[in-house]
């Protein structure tokens, strides 16, 4: 599985935040999640929360969770 944050980068954007490292302030998380974010990497769901909590949101306003076919 994989999964893409491309949502919480333009929500973000859409709430006026320019720095994504506004977010570690906000949401109270660290540097390693934000890094983990920037990566497409899974986070835990205390962060995640943490998170959706700092913008008012929902955890499918911010990511998507795709499958990875595998190659044959």
């Amino acid at each position: 599985m994989d999964v893409d944050y491309r949502k919480l980068w333009k929500l973000l954007i859409d709430k006026g935040i320019k720095n994504k490292t506004e977010l570690i302030a906000m949401a109270g998380i660290s540097t390693n999640i934000l890094a983990k974010l920037g990566k497409g990497e899974f986070i835990s769901m205390d962060s995640m929360q943490k998170i959706c909590k700092a913008l008012n949101c929902d955890v499918g306003d911010i990511c998507v969770v795709n499958e990875v076919k595998p190659e044959n």
